[in-house]
């Protein structure tokens, strides 16, 4: 009688777990990627500030924002790129995390295309979204030549009237160009428009404008 009754009760409280488990997993698949971000020349990971804080607000982990901090302030290639790599591997072993997303500013764009195009990116990242990026400096405005099987969105959002980086350096052909204006380089960084469009970028959509 014993051994009946502990078996009804083990089937109840599979019963009930079962759901929990379900919701969990869906849960989980709709958790997004850890977010590095990158900055430019004389910049730091604080410059991003502004952007986590709203992220967070839109359900964004912020467990899950990770700034690099080049030892070169003055935007190499040469030498951010492989410690951008390095960076990103660690992010990646930390959170146990497939991919992440990138957020960079300004010649953080062009480091941060010239890892996945030179040092092996591609099928380490889902997103990128950088903001009045140089990054023609890497690419001559075209995608870097990943591998077709790493299906990487490019959003690129810039102004006009940027002052530091031509608009013409940032666009990318291929991705998704956000073309505003009235906004100048640093305020890339802390304007609400802009934030809107590095929501939509991280989430895959968006709207090309150019």
């Amino acid at each position: 009688m014993k051994k009946v009754l502990l078996s009804i009760l083990l089937v109840v409280v599979f019963a009930i777990a079962l759901p929990i488990n379900k919701g969990n997993t869906v849960q989980a698949a709709e958790q997004h990627n850890p977010v590095v971000f990158v900055h430019g020349i004389g910049g730091t990971a604080s410059n991003f500030y502004s952007i986590e804080r709203y992220l967070a607000s839109q359900g964004w982990n912020s467990n899950q924002f990770y700034g690099v901090e080049f030892y070169n302030k003055q935007g190499s290639n040469i030498t951010n790129g492989p410690q951008l790599k390095r960076y990103i591997d660690s992010v990646l072993q930390r959170t146990g995390a497939q991919k992440v997303d990138i957020v960079a500013h300004s010649m953080g764009g062009a480091n941060t295309l010239y890892y996945i195009k030179n040092l092996g990116g591609g099928n380490k990242v889902d997103n990128v979204v950088t903001l009045g990026g140089a990054n023609g400096l890497t690419t001559n405005q075209a995608l870097p030549g990943t591998d077709p099987n790493d299906k990487i969105l490019y959003t690129s959002i810039y102004s006009l009237t940027d002052g530091i980086v031509a608009p013409s350096l940032s666009r990318l052909y291929g991705g998704k160009n956000i073309r505003l204006t009235g906004i100048d380089h640093l305020s890339l960084l802390v304007n609400s428009q802009v934030k809107g469009y590095i929501k939509e970028g991280l989430n895959g959509g968006g709207e090309n404008t150019n």
